[in-house]
């Protein structure tokens, strides 16, 4: 069951792989997007030390949070991951130019888990094509509906 979706990633790159990924969350995070309120819009993933973070996602705390916990709505998480599909992400970062992005955040089993994809990035080019396809879909579909 999807939480939120980053629709933008679609947009700006071409997805190859996905992968599904644990965060590392602190209580008033879990609850408060269980409430609805994370954004990935503008967030990404980046490796540092052998380890992937996620950067630049915003979870607004509650007003109910605890008064004695601090939060930080942009703080960088850690993803949890496989060794080998660490190692896999992270050699096809550094060598062919692919960028991580999360592409959604999801239920598994009552934990919260993050899809993210191997991507690269489109040019303005790639944009402009893959709206006209879509609009000549919508189209097409229009037509059909209209002559039945």
């Amino acid at each position: 069951m999807s939480i939120i979706e980053n629709k933008k990633a679609f947009h700006d790159y071409f997805i190859e792989e996905r992968y599904e990924a644990g965060i590392a969350l602190e209580g008033w995070e879990v609850k408060a997007i269980r409430a609805g309120r994370a954004q990935l819009k503008e967030a990404y993933v980046i490796v540092s030390n052998g380890e992937l973070f996620l950067l630049g996602s915003h979870i607004s705390p509650l007003t109910s949070a605890s008064t004695h916990v601090q939060p930080d709505p942009t703080r960088t998480r850690k993803l949890l991951l496989n060794a080998s599909e660490i190692s896999k992400l992270i050699g096809a970062v550094e060598r062919a130019g692919y960028t991580l992005v999360p592409i959604n955040m999801h239920y598994m089993r009552g934990r919260i888990k993050l899809e993210i994809g191997l991507a690269k990035g489109k040019k303005q080019h790639d944009k402009r094509d893959a709206e006209k396809d879509r609009d000549w879909k919508r189209e097409q579909q229009r037509l059909l509906r209209h002559n039945r």
